[in-house]
């Protein structure tokens, strides 16, 4: 198996009825909400909005998908609600076909007898203003790492990818060090380690500007420490910088200098001198800032790689960063070995990602992976070096 994600299998719903999540996230904002709190929708409702392309299949649906389109194997281990509808829940069934029908790996999906399907709701404005999201874990709360080393033991991935820390109660236990035990016995197996995070504030740019702690972004501290490959929003980076170490430089300097300054707190606090390649970075609207080390011990310096795939309109930007690692992952599995001994090409792995991101966020929300083909002939688009007209032109071209 190339890539193994866990945790976070959840649909994701948009509606121009779910002003509720504002109440519950603040506008715009992204809240983790408890399971008795949510709305009293049947199972027949989610059908029904299912039935109307209401849903679309959300965390390793971001990710597990395009790998598998573009020819890698990749599997999910999730936990899923019990129900009606073939033993799953009307949301359940509805994520499991959605990935089967991708060619991804389900043999390691745990349904759960009482909790149902994570789900969030995502409050769509009709405009391009961003709606607040609620989501509800669900049975995603109920993690245990003993299931999840058997499943590495069965499927014995080259790459084990974990979404998201700080959305599952059970996974964020022990103020995180669980989570970093289970990737520090996947890494003495050899296994390349991945992890993200989940911004959960109503305010993040006021929490940039005062430096405050983010409690959400301590689970981060056992966490980084035990992954090779890490990346996050420019947003995320300052909050986490602000709460594990020395407040990053505020809003009012150069986004550029507060990106750099993460990446090089993040180098010299988490990577220690176990002597394995690091590969840690920032997307940004316009492709990515990454820093990596070698074997040998020596850093890069922290730099931009600039996508070459910013064309035609966007049309949903939620899974914009999972689509993004997506690519990153599939391009190292690709060159596994090139990865561990620091011989990989860095830039085309940025590339590859600002790739699968353009292509994910451009497609319709009920064809979501329709673009995204073979790895060899993406790797072909990359190389190229070709300046496209047009979305259509890139297309074209793939």
């Amino acid at each position: 198996m190339d890539i193994l994600i866990f945790n976070t299998a959840v649909a994701d719903f948009r509606s121009s009825e779910f002003a509720f999540t504002e109440e519950l996230a603040g506008p715009g904002g992204l809240a983790k909400c408890k399971t008795q709190d949510m709305p009293g929708y049947s199972q027949q409702q989610y059908r029904d909005w299912i039935a109307k392309g209401m849903a679309t299949a959300g965390g390793p649906g971001n990710t597990a998908p395009l790998a598998a389109r573009a020819g890698l194997q990749a599997a999910v281990a999730v936990n899923l609600g019990k129900g009606e509808f073939g033993g799953l829940d009307a949301v359940g069934r509805m994520f499991y076909d959605a990935m089967t029908a991708n060619q991804v790996d389900m043999s390691q999906t745990r349904i759960h007898p009482t909790l149902g399907t994570g789900i969030t709701f995502v409050y769509d404005k009709g405009n391009k203003e961003r709606g607040g999201i609620a989501y509800f874990p669900n049975a995603n709360n109920d993690i245990n790492f003993g299931d999840y080393r058997e499943s590495v033991e069965k499927l014995k991935p080259r790459i084990v990818y974990y979404m998201y820390s700080g959305l599952s109660d059970g996974g964020d236990a022990n103020g995180g060090r669980n989570l970093a035990d289970f990737m520090r016995w996947c890494k003495d197996r050899g296994i390349v380690t991945i992890a993200d995070s989940h911004t959960l504030t109503r305010e993040p740019e006021k929490l940039i500007r005062s430096g405050a702690a983010v409690p959400e972004y301590k689970l981060l501290e056992p966490l980084l420490p035990q992954l090779d490959i890490f990346f996050t929003s420019a947003d995320e980076a300052q909050m986490i910088q602000n709460t594990l170490g020395r407040a990053g430089r505020r809003a009012e300097g150069k986004a550029e200098d507060a990106i750099v300054h993460f990446l090089d707190f993040a180098a010299e606090r988490f990577w220690g001198e176990d002597r394995r390649c690091r590969f840690f970075g920032v997307t940004v609207k316009d492709g990515a800032y990454e820093k990596h080390r070698l074997p040998d011990g020596v850093c890069s310096a922290a730099g931009k790689v600039r996508s070459r795939f910013l064309l035609g309109e966007v049309i949903d930007l939620v899974g914009a960063g999972d689509s993004f690692r997506a690519g990153v992952i599939t391009y190292v599995a690709r060159n596994i070995e090139e990865f561990k001994t620091g011989r990989m090409d860095f830039t085309e792995a940025i590339q590859m990602g600002n790739l699968f991101a353009s292509l994910y966020i451009k497609a319709p929300l009920q064809a979501r992976y329709q673009y995204i083909q073979s790895y060899e002939q993406m790797l072909g688009v990359i190389r190229s070096r070709k300046t496209f007209g047009s979305f259509e032109e890139l297309l074209q071209s793939i």
